[in-house]
């Protein structure tokens, strides 16, 4: 008999996506009533059926994926936002329906994709574990005697009995993954909803998460940002980019593969486009220099190194802010600095091109390659995001780590100056 537990061939799922016309944000009764009845009448006959779809897109969330995963793998899907993971995930989990291909799952499947998910509001804690478990087939003495396990590990002996709408967003997922992981299911597909718990708690479940595959057997799907926790968890990974499949098989391929695709190999990016926009703050170029000048995107260890950023201020913008993350190659976010750092306070952005640079010293850094991630913001809007658009690699000759003995932990590596105050014999 084969272990192939989930077999999937040439999987597709296309969304159709209606556009609003522009200006048609705020429409009068009179308005709305009125394209709903053209809306009708061109339904009902062909000429007006084609006209009525000139504002609709199709849009492919998956396309011609084919893979299979083995009874007892751990596989970490990962991509960026909108790659098609949490798509994929659904359909597995029977919640949607694809748009072409089969697949084939033997065993039972519990799924953990967002917070409330199989929750019903009303009913409490105890008795959504009894209505989950019967989901997932299982027995009333079976769920008996997990009963206790689920509510020591959930955390929630207190809130029982309380329905769960009033819960919290971490109760919600304490208690799910503790129904989740316990219930026995043959297949656990769990996504990015970890990361509403605290740490305490993640790392919890990642460590339930590797009881189960080493002791139990059981398979698991596991979509997340954290490659830190993929590499901890997983033993092999799926990596998507735009609903197509780019590399699957072995874990650290795949991680490798996916760090290249969105980093850029440049220490210079210039927007191509036009800025159109009235107002707001929009980057349009970013370098990253030596202390001479030359764009650079190897650095030295023990040289200073600057992130040059020019904006356009269109119009006058009274409270707004600029941020630098810097993102290691674990996809990891090693610190965030803002235009505001030292006072404090949104700034006031006149019109017109302005110019900034932030100073860096190599020797805060690890040997290794860093990327960057820009955005623009005011109070409750974004105005530009660029994820990547430079990156820099921090050469290890000259660098001091790289000239001690025992590497020190952490994401930097700052070098503080220790003064001596006092020295007795």
């Amino acid at each position: 008999m084969s272990d192939t537990v989930i077999q999937v061939e040439n999987l597709s799922k296309k969304y159709v996506l209606a556009h609003q016309e522009q200006g048609a944000s705020y429409k009068t009764f009179r308005e709305a009533m009125t394209n709903a009845a053209k809306f009708l009448a061109s339904s009902l006959n062909p000429n007006g059926k084609k006209e009525a779809n000139l504002n609709q897109e199709e849009f492919w969330a998956l396309k011609n994926l084919s893979f299979e995963i083995k009874q007892g793998e751990v596989v970490g899907i990962i991509g960026r936002n909108g790659a098609g993971k949490s798509t994929l995930l659904k359909i597995l989990s029977r919640i949607t329906e694809p748009t072409s291909g089969s697949i084939r799952i033997q065993g039972r499947v519990a799924s953990l994709l967002e917070v409330g998910t199989g929750f019903h509001p009303e009913l409490t804690g105890r008795e959504n574990i009894f209505l989950n478990g019967a989901i997932l087939g299982m027995s009333k003495v079976e769920i008996q005697r997990k009963f206790d396990e689920i509510v020591a590990f959930a955390e929630i002996e207190k809130f029982l009995d309380t329905p769960v709408k009033r819960y919290s967003s971490g109760m919600y997922v304490r208690l799910a993954f503790a129904v989740a992981a316990h219930l026995e299911p043959e297949i656990l597909i769990v996504d990015e909803v970890l990361a509403v718990g605290d740490a305490a708690f993640q790392k919890k479940c990642l460590g339930k998460m590797g009881d189960v595959v080493t002791k139990e057997g059981r398979t698991i799907l596991f979509v997340s940002h954290n490659i830190l926790a993929i590499k901890q968890l997983c033993n092999k990974g799926l990596f998507l980019e735009k609903g197509k499949l780019v590399i699957n098989g072995n874990l650290e391929n795949v991680i490798n593969h996916y760090v290249s695709s969105r980093i850029s190999k440049s220490g210079y990016w210039k927007r191509s486009e036009k800025i159109t926009a009235s107002f707001g703050i929009y980057f349009e170029e970013i370098s990253i220099t030596d202390s001479y000048g030359k764009i650079v995107d190897v650095v030295k260890g023990n040289e200073f190194f600057f992130l040059n950023i020019t904006v356009r201020v269109c119009n006058y913008v009274d409270k707004a802010e600029m941020s630098v993350r810097i993102i290691n190659k674990e996809d990891l976010i090693v610190f965030t600095t803002t235009s505001s750092d030292f006072q404090r306070k949104w700034m006031s952005f006149n019109e017109g091109i302005c110019k900034y640079k932030i100073k860096f010293s190599s020797d805060f850094f690890y040997p290794g390659r860093y990327s960057t991630h820009l955005a623009s913001f005011a109070p409750g809007k974004l105005f530009d995001e660029l994820d990547a658009p430079v990156s820099f690699e921090i050469d290890e000759l000259g660098n001091i780590v790289t000239d001690i003995a025992d590497k020190r932990l952490g994401f930097v590596s700052p070098v503080f100056k220790w003064e001596e105050v006092k020295y007795e014999m």
